[in-house]
């Protein structure tokens, strides 16, 4: 693996586990795809750092179990604002 692949996994671990940021959140503020980030906490971390891994996968786990309750204030949110 590039050197440049396995500092950006590290970083990006740092960042969910720092901000308990989303995917989705975490893809936006480093300029990659929602499906790069999910492959390098999935499959590069756990080579890279174990420990470091283990943690990431308790927000991430964490932040998908939560996925329907932000979707559904999400659209509520949208469909006041259309209304007022």
């Amino acid at each position: 693996m590039k050197d440049y692949i396995e500092d950006r996994v590290l970083e990006v671990a740092k960042y969910i586990i720092e901000s308990k940021a989303t995917i989705r959140r975490t893809a936006k503020v480093f300029g990659v795809s929602k499906s790069t980030i999910h492959k390098d906490m999935t499959e590069r971390l756990p080579t890279i750092n174990p420990q470091i891994a283990s943690e990431a996968k308790i927000i991430l786990d964490l932040n998908k179990s939560e996925r329907h309750i932000r979707g559904g204030r999400a659209t509520r949110l949208k469909y006041k604002a259309v209304e007022g």
